[in-house]
């Protein structure tokens, strides 16, 4: 009788910790997304910040590929703009994952808790 109550508690917990492993992953994936977008970010604020102090006359190019492509400053500046808006975007996104994942993961070890005191208690 108590054969089966083990199978079905190791089964249990194997599935909860695959489960834990997963959510785990998904935070660390999570995190460096957020660590990668905060540096685009930061240079693309520090590239603006040196465009700005240039005169509105100074050619710039933009590289796409292998090659370069002509652009008026004002361009380049709304490029630069929009990636940083973008990136803010992603990254509230990914935060507000990262909020509910530790949710999840609170949520998993409270589980991974409760079968671990019937495995041995």
């Amino acid at each position: 009788m108590a054969a089966p109550v083990d199978l079905e508690l190791k089964k249990a917990f194997a599935e909860l910790q695959a489960k834990m492993i997963d959510t785990q992953q998904k935070v660390k994936i999570a995190d460096l997304q957020i660590e990668q977008l905060s540096r685009m970010k930061k240079h693309s604020n520090l590239t603006h910040v040196e465009i700005t102090s240039l005169p509105d006359s100074t050619r710039m190019y933009e590289g796409v590929g292998r090659m370069f492509i002509l652009q008026s400053k004002d361009e380049i500046n709304n490029q630069l703009l929009e990636k940083q808006k973008t990136a803010d975007d992603k990254i509230k996104e990914l935060e507000t994952l990262l909020c509910k994942r530790s949710g999840l993961t609170s949520y998993n070890r409270n589980a991974d808790r409760d079968v671990t005191q019937h495995m041995y208690g």
